[in-house]
């Protein structure tokens, strides 16, 4: 991957994206996932950071966060309104990066960075699009994929057969 145009340590705060639920995880047995964040949420940051659990919170590899990330400045999941995470499984000994919305659906600027990123850097992608049910965030989520065709029908069998992607 290429590195950032700053090598400045970059800082969640006050983003809260995969606390608010976009990133689904379990945290002290709270279940979290669109549309139930994480009890210890403020919106601004983690009500007990100090005494948060290793797996997942410590533990979790924000995308735009990671040390030499590749995300431009604008990609801070609170502004582009995505989170990615990248090396989330392999495909034929590639890398495969996975995308969530901060919301219902990744915008298209933030979209189409990221395919272009997968298709120059040879990274399949999967991506989702949070589903909403009576006006309500579910739990499920429909994902979709970017890269070769090859990798698309294996996405769309594994789907299909209602097995994980990762």
């Amino acid at each position: 991957m290429s590195k950032p145009k700053s090598s400045a340590k970059r800082e969640c705060r006050p983003c809260t994206g995969c606390c608010d639920g976009w990133v689904q995880m379990t945290i002290k047995g709270h279940p979290v996932h669109p549309g139930k964040p994480c009890p210890h949420s403020t919106g601004r940051g983690c009500d007990d950071y100090a005494g948060r659990p290793k797996d997942p919170c410590i533990d979790f590899n924000c995308g735009w966060v990671i040390t030499d990330s590749p995300l431009p400045e604008w990609m801070k999941p609170s502004n582009a309104k995505v989170i990615v995470i990248f090396n989330k499984t392999q495909w034929r000994n590639l890398p495969v990066d996975v995308a969530v919305p901060v919301g219902r659906r990744i915008p298209p600027r933030a979209l189409n960075w990221l395919k272009d990123f997968a298709a120059r850097n040879r990274r399949p992608l999967l991506f989702s699009e949070q589903l909403k049910k009576d006006g309500v965030f579910q739990r499920e989520q429909l994902f979709s994929a970017h890269g070769p065709p090859e990798f698309q029908q294996y996405i769309e069998q594994l789907q299909a057969r209602g097995q994980p992607l990762w």
